[in-house]
């Protein structure tokens, strides 16, 4: 059971759980493995996969809002944050949630404090941004908190886009009309002959609204696939060959699953192994993308996750 979160409505680890028992029921094996992209849900399946220890910090959200976030911490020196906990599109705000003046500078606050803290290796999970700042505040507070300290920086994203690309493609999403788009735009491409090295032209360097190009042109950040990064540290290639069946999951299967996604990953990955998908809902553009699938149920609560386990048990 390798399935995403089902997102704002059932973790990978809830989605896992109930195809699991479904599974079970029917008599069959299942081995739970929730995953992530680097989107929603990566903090969890990365801070499970570390065996980190949590530890809550106090920083500021998009809007300069006191928020406390939670970062972990494991004992071999690797730290995960969640871009999401401190410049997310969700998080409260006392005023107007304005695209102009989110910034990451809350970001910044938990990876200077990681680096304090002793972590030789930070990953920031950069999916839910309320940001198009290039991640100008997060630079600035991370040398306000006296910088990384020697620690590697990791941005894992589940896109490729670039960096001046960041607004057109993302700020929409985030309250941002037309005008804004061009506003936004121009202060990314005047942000990026600040920056140490330029970031325009780098694949994923547009992931949560530049932050991520910003983070490798100022210090050397390393920008992956979170998919990828994910599998490789649940060793789930060794997993994937030791099944008979491979179960993904996801809230809403498109035309973009195989655009970077997690489903796109495994389904890479498992070889002749039969891969079903257990899933909210299906776009009908989905197209010759569905025959890669040994079969697609739509369940979107628990009661139907369970069904659809049972379901697949009995037919592999």
């Amino acid at each position: 059971m390798a399935p995403d979160s089902f997102k704002g409505t059932y973790s990978a680890a809830e989605v896992a759980a109930h195809i699991a028992a479904g599974i079970r029921s029917a008599g069959g094996t299942a081995e739970e493995m929730p995953v992530a992209d680097g989107g929603e849900g990566t903090f969890d399946v990365v801070f499970r996969g570390l065996d980190a220890q949590p530890l809550p910090l106090q920083t500021v959200g998009p809007w300069g809002d006191p928020t406390e976030a939670v970062i972990g911490l494991s004992a071999s020196g690797t730290a995960v944050v969640e871009l999401a906990s401190a410049s997310g599109l969700n998080l409260p705000a006392s005023g107007k949630r304005d695209p102009v003046t989110a910034s990451t500078y809350g970001t910044g606050v938990l990876i200077a404090e990681a680096a304090r803290r002793g972590a030789r290796r930070i990953l920031v999970a950069a999916g839910g941004s309320a940001t198009t700042d290039g991640g100008a505040g997060a630079i600035r507070a991370i040398d306000d908190g006296g910088g990384l300290r020697g620690a590697e920086l990791v941005v894992l994203s589940d896109v490729t886009t670039r960096f001046t690309d960041a607004a057109r493609v993302f700020a929409p999403q985030k309250g941002a009309d037309a005008a804004t788009v061009e506003l936004l735009t121009r202060r990314l491409n005047e942000l990026s002959g600040t920056l140490k090295r330029d970031p325009r032209a780098v694949d994923r360097s547009g992931a949560a609204g530049g932050f991520a190009g910003g983070m490798w042109a100022q210090y050397d950040a390393d920008l992956v696939s979170g998919a990828d990064f994910v599998l490789d540290l649940l060793e789930a290639d060794a997993r994937i060959a030791a099944s008979d069946a491979v179960v993904v999951g996801e809230g809403r299967l498109d035309s973009q699953t195989g655009q970077g996604k997690i489903i796109a990953a495994l389904l890479a990955r498992s070889g002749e192994i039969p891969v079903y998908a257990v899933v909210g809902s299906v776009h009908e553009d989905l197209g010759s993308y569905a025959d890669r699938f040994a079969g697609i149920i739509i369940a979107g609560d628990a009661p139907s996750m369970v069904a659809a386990g049972a379901a697949i048990a009995a037919g592999s």
